[in-house]
């Protein structure tokens, strides 16, 4: 990231979202401990694969929700900057989406 978009963003476009966010997180992380235990509990193969999918949904949504939230405001604060800070953000946001694709 250069320091002439990143120095004139006020604030990353998830901010306002910040707590909703750490609220997700949590919830994740309990997700992530409850399949450990299952694990360790020697529980049912397709019980815990479930809770992996929920798992998988809910950072899914996290990572959506930050890709829209970077697009509304990091790309459109620095499309209002020049064009070369645009395409700077809209080739970051396109490595994100194929990172997120892959993953």
């Amino acid at each position: 990231m250069s320091s002439t978009t990143e120095s004139h963003a006020s604030h990353h476009g998830y901010i306002d979202d910040k707590k909703r966010y750490l609220q997700r997180m949590k919830r994740i992380e309990g997700l992530a401990r409850g399949i450990a235990n299952m694990i360790d509990e020697e529980q049912y193969c397709i019980h815990i694969l479930t809770h992996v999918s929920a798992l998988t949904r809910s950072l899914q949504g996290v990572a959506t929700g930050l890709l829209d939230d970077h697009l509304k405001h990091c790309v459109l604060d620095a499309a209002k900057l020049s064009d070369e800070a645009a395409h700077e953000k809209i080739q970051e946001s396109t490595a994100a989406v194929n990172r997120l694709i892959r993953s």
